[in-house]
């Protein structure tokens, strides 16, 4: 089962249709895929691993496994309501608070964080227009974008299997623009009822997946997906995610022209859906909605 792999580049130039095609149905179908030619500076990508991996080994590593829970480790079933992962949040925007991150990642992860905005608002931009919204729509409605970085590392693990390295959940916000490990695995994805290893990545790779909030404003229509990560006896994973959320305030609710009709006769629907049966749903609706209000 192989992940969908957008090539951002081509959303600027003859196979910009094309491309848009597959990004709508890797979110409708998928809800995660790679990017590839994204334009995040590849030198600004490998020195934020690094400096991560750095610090992990200076301070994160020792503290983690003189924690409770990694003594234990090896010797009980760990509680299932605990993670193997040692974390922090750099929280960009609206409030930066770069002051209370490690000292020799402070500068990089504000650089870092400016250009994955701009990829994101990219991202953005290209799925509402996919969805027949104005371009700006998903930046509109998120209403001073919140942004944060957790930068995680999953510790090697003796006995993987007494813990997990991160519980199964979905994302609570919108677009998530991850940064992973180039060698060790253990990110996995659900679909259709069966779980999908991510890989290491593959060269300047960044791997997105959408938020809840995502999922509530296409109305359902592109998916918020449930993830786990196992940990690995074999290493230690990176992983940097950048979420890019609506602001607190922001009011969620299903783009008005995505929600289905208003009531309406049944014998209504029939009677334009015959001349309409083979034309796309979503398309459908919102013509009904017009014509039956």
């Amino acid at each position: 089962m192989e992940i969908p792999v957008i090539r951002m580049d081509q959303l600027y130039g003859e196979k910009r249709p094309e491309t848009l095609s597959l990004l709508h149905n890797a979110c409708a179908q998928w809800g995660f895929f790679w990017l590839e030619n994204h334009g995040v500076n590849e030198d600004l990508m490998n020195k934020m691993k690094g400096l991560v991996n750095k610090h992990y080994e200076q301070d994160m590593e020792k503290n983690f496994y003189s924690s409770e829970m990694a003594t234990i480790q090896g010797y009980e079933k760990i509680s299932s309501n605990v993670d193997w992962e040692c974390s922090f949040m750099y929280r960009h925007q609206p409030k930066s608070n770069s002051h209370d991150i490690p000292k020799l990642l402070r500068i990089t992860v504000v650089e870092y964080a400016e250009e994955v905005i701009k990829l994101a608002e990219q991202l953005a931009a290209a799925m509402s227009e996919n969805l027949g919204l104005d371009k700006d729509y998903i930046e509109k409605a998120f209403s001073k974008p919140s942004v944060g970085i957790k930068v995680a590392k999953y510790p090697k693990c003796s006995h993987p299997g007494l813990v997990m390295g991160l519980r199964e959940h979905t994302d609570a916000g919108g677009i998530i623009l991850l940064l992973q490990d180039e060698l060790v695995p253990g990110l996995e994805f659900l679909k259709d009822g069966k779980w999908v290893p991510v890989p290491p990545t593959q060269g300047n790779r960044i791997f997105v997946n959408l938020g809840d909030q995502i999922e509530v404003m296409t109305n359902g229509i592109y998916k918020s997906i449930c993830h786990r990560v196992l940990p690995n006896k074999n290493g230690s994973r990176l992983s940097i995610a950048t979420f890019y959320n609506p602001g607190a305030d922001a009011i969620i609710c299903p783009a008005p022209k995505l929600t289905y009709p208003s009531q309406y006769r049944f014998e209504d629907y029939l009677n334009f859906y015959s001349t309409t049966k083979f034309t796309d749903k979503v398309s459908r609706f919102q013509t009904t909605k017009e014509i039956l209000k």
